[in-house]
């Protein structure tokens, strides 16, 4: 699985790079990234769990770009890593991959607040 993971990474970074950007990834997740227009929210992470379940949480900020961008860049960019879109629900989106879940939910508009949770689904 690590392996799987590490490959489609790559694979992420090599794309973005060349196509003359490259996005940051947000701590405490191994393989999620984030828009360049946002910064993460460092002292609101959070993260637990052992090697059958966990949750993992961080929070980005911006007052440069909407939610609706970080939503089209989520939809364009994660599939690429495995995760599917199981929908979107009040300003939540949400994704699907190995047992676990990828929600990304609006907090706050101005600025911009955005929550990344991964959790598992057992």
């Amino acid at each position: 699985m690590k392996k799987i993971i590490f490959f489609m990474t790559a694979f992420y970074v090599f794309l973005t790079a060349s196509a003359g950007r490259t996005a940051p990834f947000v701590d405490g997740f191994e393989d999620i990234p984030f828009p360049q227009e946002m910064d993460q929210l460092e002292n609101d992470n959070i993260s637990f769990g052992n090697e059958e379940a966990r949750l993992v949480e961080a929070y980005l900020t911006s007052n440069k770009i909407t939610f609706e961008k970080v939503e089209k860049f989520y939809l364009d960019s994660l599939p690429q890593l495995g995760w599917a879109f199981q929908g979107k629900k009040n300003n939540i989106l949400s994704f699907y991959r190995d047992g676990e879940t990828l929600d990304i939910a609006r907090e706050k508009t101005n600025p911009l607040v955005v929550r990344i949770t991964i959790k598992s689904k057992n």
